[in-house]
């Protein structure tokens, strides 16, 4: 029912900032959905790093509050996840994900759409 594509991953020096994009497309618009953005490192389990509600309240993993700021545009139904202050340890990649529910969850399995994610790489 519903395709996200991340885009804006690559490759950054520690302390720079990127700022990832989520684009939604299917048969609902995002603005029925609460969303959120995941990252999993190399052999690592999926980590839940910022969500936010169907109304707009954004909500941070407490690891990552301060460096990351989550924002949604509607109207052209996509997600942005901006990245402050990178530290090498935060090399994944991140995910982006939807549900049709109002609250953003901080669990993988609270997410019916997924996209294939973007690297992001942080150099020490």
């Amino acid at each position: 029912q519903v395709q996200l594509v991340e885009s804006g991953g690559g490759l950054v020096q520690a302390g720079g900032s990127l700022r990832l994009a989520c684009a939604a497309s299917g048969r609902r618009t995002t603005s029925n959905y609460a969303m959120g953005w995941f990252r999993q490192a190399a052999g690592k389990e999926r980590e839940f790093v910022a969500g936010i509600w169907n109304g707009g309240s954004p909500a941070y993993a407490d690891s990552v509050k301060g460096r990351f700021a989550i924002s949604r545009a509607n109207a052209k139904n996509t997600l942005y996840l901006q990245l402050n202050s990178l530290p090498p340890e935060y090399t994944a990649v991140y995910y982006c994900a939807a549900t049709n529910t109002y609250y953003a969850s901080s669990i993988p399995g609270g997410y019916e759409y997924w996209g294939q994610g973007t690297q992001v790489t942080v150099s020490s």
